[in-house]
């Protein structure tokens, strides 16, 4: 398997996962100049900018140790422009509260997966 399809694999799995709880899945793989946001879901009146680390194993780490202070700062920086490009989007409405959640899964041998959710990470 490759990396990309590694990786949407992953968001794939987060993605129902999500959709499990709740949540409404607003958009996936937001680009802009700055980078990418993996999900953005909506769940009651909170805007939930995702972060999806798919990793095989733990050698070495958690993958939601992945997500640095340098990753953080992308990442407000994608929400800003994402809550901007839809300033005038009345499917979104804009009294929403935000926040920046990480999943993290790790495939293992069994064909599984385990999935951890940080709500709120940073």
């Amino acid at each position: 398997m490759n990396r990309k399809s590694f990786g949407a694999d992953g968001e794939d799995l987060a993605c129902d996962y999500l959709r499990d709880k709740r949540y409404k899945i607003i958009s996936r793989n937001y680009r802009c100049r700055i980078g990418e946001i993996d999900i953005i879901a909506l769940r009651r009146k909170t805007l939930v900018f995702c972060e999806v680390k798919a990793r095989n194993n733990r050698q070495f780490g958690e993958p939601f140790e992945a997500v640095t202070k340098h990753k953080q700062k992308r990442l407000r920086r994608l929400a800003e422009s994402y809550l901007q490009s839809t300033q005038n989007d009345r499917n979104i409405p804009q009294d929403l509260d935000y926040r920046f959640d990480v999943i993290s899964i790790v495939f293992n041998q069994s064909n599984g997966f385990e999935i951890t959710h940080l709500e709120n990470a940073f």
